[in-house]
């Protein structure tokens, strides 16, 4: 195997922990709140100080990268996401479980940067668009973490043992990456001019804007999809998962022959399909009102969003190689506020004027991602 293709695996394994772990965590959060007897409220606070983790890790700690280089970087965030998983289910206060959350989601927020800074590197060495399989990679580990934090909670086994447990084995994976990964190119020492410093912003703020109206997209499907399809369309309780499964579904599926429609349509076009096929399946379904098109409506969301962040940051991390780090951290960052806020918009509007009609707002964004899509040429 060439050096080349074991920096892709050692990547791809970067993206799969990263998924892994952050799938494991979500889905033992109830037992988490059931061991300190937190009300909603409390969790919602202990949520948020990972959330805040998350941003300070994306948009301070991941411009380390420019400085020392990918590699140097991400190989040991990528230990620490394994480490620092743990002690979430073993503090025993509230206090102490914000301040746990938020430095794993510190680390956390700088792999982010780190792998997707190094994911750049990977493809432009390759010569060819292979982000969408990264991304995909990172969705099949956040299957895999669920599905395996699902099976320790039917076993009875507490929280505790399934970080252990995950966490081994995420240390065994980038134990495997650091052994494959390719070398960083020279670090970043010097500062360039404050004028080249300003003009770099304004590219990257849209770019940042079109991740952040994307992410408001998958934010929407994962907090209100199924409450949709219950209160308003009067689904089943089982019904109503399906549509949060579909959107899984289709973004996954999307994202593994992204690759192919990149180089068929070219990153611009492709984003712009993309745009216009979650705007007007969720727009259509919305319209129509029926349990089947609001299936089929967030499934065109899925498919439509699942090449427009991999597209999106490829861009931003091509705009200035030798500051890829700090322009990921303005993009992604942008994108993950997006994600946090846009749910809480949607339900603040839905008070107002109904969840049908909030759920227009990802719509409208995604359209919004459709025309702005010429930012994502190359200079």
């Amino acid at each position: 195997m060439t050096d080349l293709r074991r920096g892709r695996v050692a990547t791809s394994l970067l993206f799969f922990l990263f998924g892994t772990a952050l799938g494991a965590w979500t889905a033992r959060i109830p037992a988490v709140k059931s061991r300190l007897a937190l009300t909603d409220g409390r969790l919602s606070i202990a949520l948020l100080a990972f959330a805040a983790g998350c941003i300070v890790g994306m948009a301070v700690l991941g411009r380390l990268t420019d400085r020392f280089g990918t590699r140097r970087v991400m190989l040991p965030v990528a230990f620490g996401e394994g480490l620092l998983l743990v002690p979430p289910a073993y503090v025993d206060s509230l206090v102490l479980l914000c301040l746990a959350l938020f430095v794993f989601g510190a680390v956390h927020g700088t792999l982010n940067i780190a792998m997707n800074a190094s994911a750049v590197e990977v493809q432009r060495a390759w010569g060819g668009p292979i982000m969408s399989s990264f991304h995909a990679i990172y969705s099949i580990g956040g299957f895999v973490g669920a599905v395996v934090g699902g099976l320790f909670a039917r076993a009875g086994l507490g929280a505790g043992v399934t970080f252990v447990c995950v966490g081994a084995g995420v240390v065994l994976l980038a134990l495997w990456a650091s052994a494959w990964a390719l070398p960083s190119a020279s670090p970043r020492t010097t500062e360039v001019s404050g004028e080249n410093s300003r003009l770099s912003w304004y590219p990257l703020i849209i770019l940042g804007l079109l991740a952040m109206c994307a992410l408001v997209g998958e934010g929407a499907a994962a907090d209100w999809s199924a409450v949709y399809m219950r209160d308003n369309l009067h689904s089943s309780a089982a019904v109503a998962t399906y549509a949060f499964a579909a959107f899984s579904a289709m973004m996954m599926v999307g994202r593994l022959v992204g690759d192919r429609l990149t180089r068929w349509l070219g990153p611009v076009w492709l984003v712009r399909a993309s745009g216009v096929l979650a705007s007007a399946g969720l727009g259509a379904a919305l319209l129509i009102g029926h349990p089947v098109a609001g299936i089929a409506g967030f499934a065109c969301v899925g498919a439509g969003m699942s090449c427009i962040a991999p597209q999106v940051f490829s861009a931003a991390g091509n705009r200035d190689p030798a500051r890829a780090g700090r322009a990921l951290s303005v993009v992604v960052s942008l994108g993950y506020l997006g994600f946090l806020l846009g749910p809480i918009l949607i339900g603040a509007a839905s008070t107002a004027v109904g969840l049908p009609a909030a759920l227009a707002i990802p719509a409208v964004l995604a359209l919004f991602v459709s025309l702005g899509a010429g930012s994502l040429r190359p200079r």
